[in-house]
């Protein structure tokens, strides 16, 4: 507490400087006059400081004195330093939803997040996945009103936040794991080890707390017979993780448990993009052997340097001339998109405390999705570890594998989206039509980030009428001779070996070696 206070006041002190550095500069005839006021005698005891705070004269006593006659003393009362870090479960209790954390470990080791706004009785349930430098706290920062995660909750759905791994804080079951081998992941991970263990421990709860409220209820492999129904609404990298995780798992012939598929501007193509992803994609391409070993993650490594970030965002909000000229700047970078970049960077999951980062192997992944024009798992750069992984020489692309999508499936693109263009959310559409997906295309006028950051009525009563078509299951009663017949059945069941559970670029050292 005592290294958080000492970074608060520097942050602080080094503000107040540049703050006091723009009045003088900009305001030259206040600050002649203000300057007047210091020199005069008694001028200046009961002004407001330049820098916000507020000076006074405050009666005070020294207890234990035989005679504690009041004196007068000089104080400064200081505004608290703008910045916020709220968690995610602070923003859903301090409105008065209930709150449940649990932590699930992936089978390569990494400890995940997930939220939850439970209704432990309802048998229908959601699953809401971020993109890429995001958490849970997107689904939630709208407040009552505008937010998903609330506004399911109302309809009566059983809310779960998921949050991929990447955090600054390593959260790992190897407490001394090194940064260079936390950071060894692609997107393959987030499809084929994050949402399978967050889905799979969402079976598990669901599955215990019905059964405790109905003793004849089995568990079963079979999705069909599971006592809820478990949708998924997913933005932008979670988009394409999701895609991937139903891919695999029909593959490897094991439930994914889902009913529906609710995609908000989903990541996976990406080669209709502007000319400056185009830039970052070659410099990526290039870099990589050469950046991956010194610089595995993309992230803000220090308390200091987030809280100044954070700090520095919430700042150029008040100061709306600034803040503009930053916000252009940030969207020429991303492509021209007109999302509230800098409003973004102000919100309580960037602060000091833990921050969303990205690891260098998800970049490349992406580069190579965008170079290729296809959606495809991560290439190795090497035959022969790619037909290990996946059984051919090159990495599966999975927009051939559409046909084994087996859930209806929502896509929706944003009309300002210049991230994922809508031409690229329509190459999803037309793959999994051709495929005989059962697949709906929406299309409303929001750049990227809308879909997760900003009020949009019009968004979300789409997204809760999608949901709605979803029909919960109804309460089944089984005979012990039907339980005994059900067991004997799931015995039976076998699956095809699990290549993808080799898929972890840490077993590889010459990753991307040939881009």
């Amino acid at each position: 507490m005592d290294l958080q206070l000492a970074i608060e006041i520097f942050i602080e002190a080094v503000f107040d400087v540049f703050h006091k550095a723009a009045h003088c500069i900009l305001s030259p005839l206040e600050t002649s006059r203000e300057l007047f006021r210091w020199f005069s005698s008694d001028d200046s005891k009961n002004m407001e400081n330049p820098d916000g705070g507020l000076d006074a004269t405050i009666p005070t006593a020294t207890l234990g004195e035989t005679d504690p006659a009041p004196t007068e003393r000089q104080t400064t009362f200081h505004q608290s330093l703008n910045t916020d870090a709220r968690t995610c479960r602070d923003v859903i209790t301090e409105l008065g939803y209930p709150y449940e954390a649990i932590n699930v470990v992936t089978s390569d080791g990494y400890v995940l997040l997930l939220e939850r706004i439970p209704r432990r009785d309802a048998r229908k349930a959601v699953y809401l996945q971020h993109g890429i430098m995001d958490s849970s706290m997107g689904w939630v920062s709208n407040g009552v009103v505008g937010s998903p995660a609330f506004a399911a909750f109302d309809q009566g759905y059983d809310v779960f936040l998921g949050n991929f791994r990447g955090l600054v804080s390593r959260e790992h079951i190897d407490k001394n794991i090194s940064s260079r081998q936390y950071w060894r992941y692609s997107v393959n991970e987030h499809g084929t080890q994050d949402i399978p263990a967050m889905i799979e421990k969402i079976h598990q709860v669901k599955t215990s707390e019905l059964k405790n409220s109905q003793p004849d209820l089995e568990e079963e492999d079979n999705s069909d017979d599971q006592p809820y129904k478990l949708c998924a609404i997913c933005h932008s990298l979670g988009g394409a993780g999701i895609l991937m995780y139903v891919i695999t798992r029909r593959i490897e012939e094991k439930p994914h448990r889902l009913s529906r598929l609710i995609l908000l501007s989903p990541a996976g193509f990406h080669d209709d993009s502007t000319f400056v992803f185009t830039i970052v994609e070659y410099i990526v391409l290039f870099l990589a052997p050469f950046l991956a070993p010194i610089m595995p993650g993309l992230y803000i490594p220090t308390r200091f340097f987030r809280m100044l970030l954070n700090k520095l965002a919430r700042d150029f909000q008040n100061y709306p001339a600034v803040g503009g000229l930053v916000q252009t700047l940030m969207s020429y970078v991303v492509g021209g998109d007109s999302s509230n970049w800098v409003g973004v960077m102000g919100l309580p999951h960037y602060n000091m405390n833990d921050m969303p980062g990205v690891s260098i192997y998800a970049a490349i992944h992406l580069a190579q999705m965008k170079h290729a024009g296809k959606f495809i798992m991560y290439d190795y750069g090497n035959a022969a570890v790619n037909m290990e992984v996946y059984g051919s020489p090159q990495p599966l692309d999975l927009g051939e594998y559409y046909g084994l999508i087996d859930v209806p499936v929502d896509l929706v693109a944003g009309h300002k989206d210049k991230v994922i263009r809508p031409s690229m959310v329509r190459k999803h559409y037309k793959l999994m039509k051709e495929a005989g997906v059962d697949v709906c295309y929406n299309e409303f006028e929001y750049a990227h980030l809308d879909f997760t950051f900003s009020h949009r009525e019009e968004l979300l009563a789409y997204v809760m009428a999608r949901l709605l078509l979803v029909v919960p299951p109804p309460r089944k009663q089984y005979s012990q001779k039907a339980l005994k017949l059900k067991k004997k059945d799931s015995a039976k069941f076998t699956t095809s070996r699990s290549f993808f559970s080799r898929s972890r670029v840490t077993n590889v050292d010459n990753t991307a070696g040939d881009n």
